[in-house]
């Protein structure tokens, strides 16, 4: 199985947007459940039938320590 890595673009309450590391592939959703579904329909779209070999997965950026609200 091979893996077709979505990097979290854009990821503000309400508003995520990520982008395939490998892929022509763009993908928006309210919120990360969401993402990953869309992530699944666009491999259904882009590679048709042959979209059961690949496995997705979701990058997000690293905040530094110290970064949370509050904090």
């Amino acid at each position: 199985m091979k893996d077709v890595v979505f990097r979290v673009l854009r990821d503000q309450p309400g508003a995520l947007e990520a982008k395939a590391e490998q892929q022509p592939l763009t993908i928006t959703a309210t919120n990360l459940e969401d993402l990953q579904h869309e992530a699944r329909e666009a491999l259904i779209h882009h590679f048709g039938p042959s979209h059961v070999a690949y496995r997705v997965r979701l990058r997000r950026p690293v905040r530094p320590r110290g970064s949370a609200a509050g904090a």
